[in-house]
């Protein structure tokens, strides 16, 4: 009986201590044996990542995680990979990577010390900043002029802890005005629940072009934030390196030109910001 009950005791705990094992399997591992990548994408953050009228992804992170797909494939020598993908909101994006939902999320994440303490990050994919978006006419020459106001700001975004350090600081008594996504952030815009709308230039710009109904914006010249976008991933580093992989050679064959020309060519020359990222990013074989 004592016997029986240690070998018990004993399979117990080889399952116990085999579960991390299966827990940490690697990324590259489980798409190799199920032929199958999972990836999330923001249904209005255009034009990152967006839902087109065919209701399928579009946009210049889309096409980004699309070359990394491909690179996949060959490298794990994937004859038909089955790209999956899955919608995820500012909410949503990171218990989606932790709870394997998706394996990378292509949008417009910004990368920072905290983040990275959870989760991996690529070479970065842009670069971009916070600013305020107004109805034409109604630009002040400062916050102080919007004092006790309300700014909406989509919720968890760096953006919205952003907004809550300024306020703080410059006690304004400005009102933030959370919301879900930027199309309900445009609509308070619009019948004038907010006074402004604070979010990423190149996505304020976009937003405006898009959903505007007609309506013209200014945007405030003053930003506020450092905005570096990168694919985000669990911790694993071969995961990592596969997708920087991918993108240092879009950058280095400079093959990101037409994908760049593409996206944001009605919005202008790309920023020398920008230029220098692509060139910093093309890290050698």
């Amino acid at each position: 009986m004592i016997f029986r009950t240690l070998v018990a005791a004993g399979v117990a705990a080889s399952c116990f201590f085999a579960l991390p094992a299966a827990a940490n399997e690697s990324t590259l591992a489980k798409v190799k044996q199920t032929s199958t990548l999972k990836l999330g994408y923001r249904e209005n953050s255009a034009p990152f990542s967006f839902v087109g009228d065919d209701k399928k992804a579009h946009g210049y992170s889309i096409d980004l995680c699309m070359r990394v797909a491909g690179d996949i494939a060959k490298q794990l020598d994937i004859p038909k990979l089955d790209v999956q993908w899955v919608p995820v909101t500012a909410q949503s994006r990171f218990e989606a990577l932790k709870n394997g939902e998706i394996d990378i999320e292509c949008g417009n994440t910004t990368q920072t010390l905290a983040r990275r303490a959870d989760f991996d990050f690529s070479l970065m994919t842009f670069v971009d900043g916070a600013a305020l978006l107004y109805r034409r006419g109604e630009n002040p020459k400062s916050l102080a002029d919007v004092k006790g106001q309300r700014i909406a700001v989509v919720k968890g975004t760096t953006t919205e802890k952003a907004m809550e350090q300024l306020v703080a600081s410059e006690k304004l008594g400005i009102l933030l005005l959370k919301v879900k996504d930027h199309d309900e952030a445009l609509a308070a815009l619009q019948n004038k629940t907010a006074t402004a709308y604070a979010a990423d230039r190149t996505v304020l710009i976009t937003t405006a072009l898009l959903g505007g109904d007609g309506q013209t914006y200014t945007i405030a010249e003053h930003q506020f934030t450092y905005e570096p976008y990168g694919l985000m991933m669990r911790r694993d580093a071969d995961l990592r390196l596969a997708v920087d992989s991918s993108l240092a050679h879009l950058y280095r064959s400079g093959e990101i030109g037409p994908i760049l020309q593409n996206w944001f060519g009605a919005l202008g020359k790309p920023g020398e910001l920008l230029m220098v990222m692509i060139l910093l990013n093309g890290l050698p074989e």
